[in-house]
């Protein structure tokens, strides 16, 4: 069973390495082609339910492949993507010299940043996908004890 989790694990990476190229290049054409026409932070608004729309699109084709059936595992599925993904961010932001403040801004609704939800999103896309594709997801064994 500990071979069967890191076989989800490596391929759960593998799937994020493709949804973080996916989110790089669908930033770079939001920022060369809508950009300048609506703005950045509409355009990075704009951005975040497309690219929910994307990340979701990828963790369905790619559900099955990954062959977690467990809610728990989706669940750390989900949860790993965030945190590379968080981490990454964080780290492109202030590679392409991007300030604190700058990057935190895109997290906080009353600034107009809707990233957090598009990170609710990401985390939540393994146990979606799973469901759309009408995946029968084992249930967590409850054991009992006689005491």
């Amino acid at each position: 069973m500990e071979g069967r989790r890191s076989i989800h694990v490596a391929k759960a990476v593998v799937v994020w390495l493709l949804i973080a190229v996916v989110e790089v290049l669908h930033g770079t054409l939001r920022t060369i082609f809508i950009a300048p026409r609506i703005g950045d932070l509409p355009s990075r608004q704009i951005g975040v339910v497309v690219g929910s729309v994307l990340i979701l699109g990828i963790a369905w084709l790619t559900s099955a492949w990954i062959g977690a059936r467990s809610t728990r595992s989706l669940a750390a599925i989900g949860v790993l993507w965030l945190v590379l993904m968080l981490t990454f961010e964080v780290a492109f932001g202030r590679a392409l010299g991007l300030s604190w403040e700058r990057i935190a801004a895109d997290y906080v609704p009353a600034r107009g940043g809707y990233m957090a939800l598009g990170m609710a999103v990401l985390a939540a896309a393994p146990w979606i996908a799973a469901r759309l594709r009408g995946a029968a997801l084992d249930q967590p064994r409850i054991s009992s004890t006689n005491s």
